[in-house]
């Protein structure tokens, strides 16, 4: 991207990143990780048996990819739009680092080479979950983004799969306990997004999304949704014990951190501002990798 349509706030003289970097930021390899640990849970909870570990490696190697890739198309198809977000403008499309079609390329490989990894290497049905992530990602979550704020409730359950992909890997099936991970996940999403979309409004707007705290001035609709869904999360927290997948002690610490979590949300309800909003994104990204490793530690063998 050229100078001219850069905006003012992007440098001129962008810092100086290596390769590694640059495609760490394409694949966003944070969100990358996170989808990696979700599916490895979801693997190790609904496995029976001695542990199949080379079955885990290639699960998770299969997902890296086509997780990888749907990063990487997710950019191609918002590089206009990411251009115009002072948080996304350093993404290796606008700021000029990578082509479109080098990206599209790396992600059209990543995403095929990924899918077809899964399907021989683990089972047919982990590749279908991964190419319905992939599409529902892409072709359904992404434009919705730019035309209604349900757009979250829908990424929701791309952003879902993952532990149920880590599942069907481990069972070859869609059992109870794996469609109970995908609602525990579903769940602790909106009131995380909700934060993100409240803490940068100014910045999807002036970028064209329409996220609710964009088109809800006074911010109530924003606060319901973001309690009601920590309110719901709390009882789909307790099915894997009800599921018997976890024992006692992971349900006392589902209960307290469902808790602090929604203590967190009303508080950002009854404020509404950044500090709260700020606040109710780091309760959220503290209580998923602590649940899901109460999960690992009491689970049931």
């Amino acid at each position: 991207m050229n100078n001219a349509t850069t905006p003012e706030f992007v440098s001129a003289a962008l810092p100086a990143k290596g390769w590694l970097a640059v495609y760490a930021d394409l694949i966003k390899a944070r969100l990358t990780m996170l989808v990696l640990l979700t599916t490895l849970v979801g693997f190790y909870v609904g496995f029976q048996g001695p542990m199949d570990y080379l079955l885990m490696v290639h699960a998770l190697f299969g997902t890296a990819l086509v997780a990888s890739g749907a990063a990487a198309l997710n950019q191609l198809l918002e590089r206009d739009y990411d251009a115009k977000m002072r948080r996304t403008a350093d993404r290796p499309l606008p700021s000029g680092r990578l082509q479109p079609a080098t990206v599209m390329l790396f992600g059209g490989m990543c995403s095929v080479a990924g899918l077809a990894y899964l399907a021989l290497l683990v089972n047919p049905l982990t590749s279908v979950i991964g190419a319905v992530t992939l599409v529902s990602y892409l072709f359904i979550y992404t434009p919705l983004k730019r035309v209604t704020w349900l757009n979250t409730a829908v990424g929701a359950v791309p952003g879902a799969l993952p532990p149920l992909m880590g599942w069907a890997a481990a069972r070859g099936d869609l059992s109870g306990g794996g469609w109970a991970l995908f609602a525990l996940l579903a769940f602790w999403q909106i009131p995380h997004f909700f934060a993100i979309a409240w803490i940068y409004r100014e910045e999807y707007a002036k970028a064209g999304f329409q996220m609710l705290p964009n088109v809800d001035p006074d911010g109530s609709r924003t606060a319901q949704q973001a309690v009601s869904h920590t309110l719901g999360l709390l009882p789909i927290s307790f099915c894997p014990f009800l599921f018997h997948l976890a024992g006692p002690g992971y349900l006392a610490g589902a209960i307290l951190l469902g808790g602090a979590y929604l203590w967190y949300a009303v508080r950002f309800a009854k404020r509404l501002d950044v500090p709260s909003a700020k606040k109710l994104f780091f309760a959220s990204i503290l209580y998923l990798p602590l649940i899901l490793i109460l999960l690992v530690v009491d689970k049931i063998r």
